[in-house]
């Protein structure tokens, strides 16, 4: 499904005709389908951001961070957001035409979710317990990594796969013990339980050794070499929505649900409230918004390459991200 909207035929029509004639246009592939994490894309349109850099920008779903690095990779679009974990997994096996230009998240945002009052109040407590997670989570493969880094035995710890949209009822109503989840579906979480009389209580995965980027942005290579002043005005716009945002969740919310009118605001903005801890923090202050610090980086590579077996050799993380439009 493709969005456009009329924000920003509007915000074009406030440029000077030659701008806004000459408007170059570009695709960005999302990660996955309209939410609230995901609202700096839409508010770059529906305020304007884009069109003030001369591009005229449609988005696109995905189906996973995989799938935004192929429709990248392969000229489907031109820009992608995605897990950088991933795009390093899929390099690893193969060379992808595709770089990371902008760090979105600066902490990893998986997490086990219980409720309050669980005998599971830390990562150690899931020992003897019934852990859920989603099928097709990227969570999965960092999971038994992240249990033997803290010395848990990973087996006396029953897993349940199942679909997404059971996690919160199975943990509302006790089938499981904890969920394995991204911080950005708490508020999501936090509604199902609460029907329930319950509350929701979240053990980041972070606070026990997951340490590294997430979240991402991506270009083709092609796009970088042939247009890098247009990804050069593409990386400026996101940086500028994704501060607007942070300052204004509120109105994020509100151009996701006009992208996606089923999805309401308020839902939209508090799902992505939940995600500005994973973009504003010690990291982003420290080393400056979509920055990727070569040490951080590095981490973020030896996670997956222990997760897939890999030897750390087997990638050099560092040929993988174009620093060059990071903010001067």
């Amino acid at each position: 499904m493709v969005h456009r909207f009329g924000a920003a035929v509007f915000a074009a029509l406030l440029l000077p005709p030659a701008l806004a004639a000459a408007a170059d246009k570009a695709v960005i592939e999302l990660d996955w389908l309209p939410g609230g994490d995901k609202a700096p894309a839409y508010v770059g349109v529906a305020k304007g951001y884009f069109a003030a850099e001369g591009l005229d920008v449609t988005i696109q779903n995905g189906r996973g961070s995989a799938d935004a690095i192929t429709k990248v990779a392969t000229g489907a679009a031109d820009f992608g957001t995605g897990g950088i974990g991933a795009l390093m997994e899929a390099a690893a096996q193969t060379p992808v035409p595709v770089k990371a230009i902008l760090s979105v998240y600066t902490m990893q945002p998986d997490a086990l979710f219980t409720v309050q009052g669980s005998p599971v109040k830390s990562l150690k407590d899931v020992v003897g317990h019934t852990v859920a997670t989603a099928t097709f989570s990227s969570s999965n493969t960092l999971w038994p990594v992240v249990l033997q880094e803290n010395h848990i035995d990973v087996g006396a710890v029953k897993l349940l796969k199942v679909d997404p949209g059971t996690l919160a009822p199975m943990l509302a109503s006790g089938q499981v013990d904890a969920t394995i989840n991204w911080v950005t579906v708490a508020p999501v979480t936090e509604s199902v339980l609460k029907q329930a009389g319950k509350s929701l209580a979240i053990i980041p995965w972070s606070d026990f050794g997951l340490d590294g980027y997430g979240l991402s942005v991506f270009a083709s290579e092609k796009a970088i070499k042939e247009k890098p002043d247009v990804v050069a005005r593409f990386a400026r716009a996101m940086l500028k929505a994704t501060a607007f945002s942070v300052a204004n969740p509120d109105a994020a919310g509100e151009a996701v649900h006009a992208a996606a009118p089923t999805l309401e605001a308020p839902v939209a903005a508090a799902a992505f409230r939940a995600s500005i801890p994973l973009i504003k923090n010690e990291i982003s202050a420290r080393d400056g918004e979509g920055a990727f610090r070569p040490a951080l980086l590095k981490k973020t590579w030896l996670w997956v390459a222990k997760a897939q077996n890999y030897p750390e050799s087997k990638l050099d993380p560092e040929k993988l991200v174009d620093r060059s439009f990071l903010p001067k």
